[in-house]
């Protein structure tokens, strides 16, 4: 499992599917993942602080698990099966609740719980961030500045 952070909910131009970003930062590949409007919104309310005025679903399942004294522990995306993501709830008194990915990313949101991800799935599904280009003309770039000094300027 590889940590992941949520990069937020996006809506692919031109198309009308939405998707919830997920980065590895040590691969530098992002996972998109497909999700609903409801869910899209779940998330993105979720990263914004905003607080509905009744409880959303995820609020409620949140405070079942401070009710019951019970903490997520991070929430996993455990693999990837015919274009659906599958993911596990890992709570602190050893459980693994099987969850929808959209869902256990809302609910890790809330409780500033932990998203990983199996890095079969980062492999498999991830996209890069930075093309061989870049990261080319990134890595000269910090080669310049790993040996300029300031007579260089004058």
């Amino acid at each position: 499992m590889v940590h992941v952070d949520v990069l937020g909910v996006r809506q692919r131009q031109g198309e009308r599917e939405i998707v919830v970003l997920l980065l590895d930062g040590a691969s530098e590949l992002v996972v998109p993942i497909v999700v609903g409007p409801r869910e899209a919104n779940a998330i993105a309310t979720a990263q914004s602080g905003m607080t509905a005025p009744r409880p959303m679903t995820h609020d409620l399942l949140c405070d079942v698990l401070e009710a019951v004294q019970v903490q997520l522990t991070c929430a996993e995306i455990v693999a990837l099966d015919d274009g659906v993501f599958y993911a596990e709830l890992v709570l602190s008194n050893g459980q693994r609740l099987d969850a929808r990915a959209s869902d256990a990313i809302a609910v890790a949101i809330r409780t500033h719980s932990p998203v990983l991800c199996s890095a079969e799935v980062v492999a498999t599904s991830g996209v890069e961030v930075v093309s061989g280009r870049q990261r080319e003309d990134l890595e000269r770039f910090r080669t310049f500045l790993d040996h300029v000094v300031p007579e260089d300027f004058t």
